[in-house]
């Protein structure tokens, strides 16, 4: 069993898995809170407001914290690294997006 993907220790992995976090978080949000809407009017609104910007952009990244938390404490590190590196790379995308918008 210890060759399952999510028992792998490799950067790959957790750059896959921390690029799917959040879009994972995106539609979880999506379905709590604005299901009477269609997605891409969701994707319309989160894109055009910057309060929604910032408040959903941060939530969505809440999946690769509870990733990288996850793969942290089972002490795969480079899993780890790699989800820390796209949560970084989305939290620059959406600082970017809000200033820019």
């Amino acid at each position: 069993m210890e060759t399952m993907i999510l028992k792998k220790d490799n950067l790959r992995l957790g750059l896959a898995l921390g690029v799917i976090g959040p879009y994972l978080g995106l539609l979880l949000i999506w379905q709590l809170k604005l299901s009477e809407v269609s997605f891409m009017e969701f994707l319309e609104q989160f894109l055009s407001n910057n309060r929604l910007i910032t408040s959903i952009g941060s939530l969505s990244l809440l999946a690769n914290a509870l990733l990288f938390t996850i793969y942290i404490n089972t002490e795969r590190d480079e899993t780890a690294k790699g989800i820390f590196i796209s949560t970084i790379i989305y939290g620059i995308g959406i600082l970017i997006l809000k200033i820019f918008n």
